[in-house]
């Protein structure tokens, strides 16, 4: 199954390297588009549970790196919810 990262800014300025099994990212993300911070966390969660789930069909087993992954994101955008003009930017897709 190809797994790929995809690099994101956050608001605040700082880049992160986010982790995914699966290519399914492509379908929700555009690199170099800024998405309101709980669009991107919506979509980071729709695509993220996508491609667990993609592991389960294949292996039998949900990809734990992919719902930590989740985690971790929701955990960086929570400074930002309140923030109405906050940003994330995708900035690149590695595979």
């Amino acid at each position: 199954m190809p797994e790929m990262t995809f690099r994101v800014r956050w608001p605040d300025g700082n880049e992160t390297d986010c982790y995914s099994p699966s290519l399914v990212i492509r379908d929700h993300f555009t690199p170099g588009q800024d998405y309101p911070v709980r669009e991107f966390l919506e979509k980071a969660d729709t695509a993220l549970t996508q491609a667990s789930e993609r592991v389960r069909a294949r292996y039998g087993f949900p990809c734990s790196r992919a719902l930590g992954q989740l985690h971790v994101i929701q955990q960086s955008s929570a400074p930002f919810l309140n923030r109405p003009d906050a940003q994330v930017r995708v900035l690149s897709f590695r595979y």
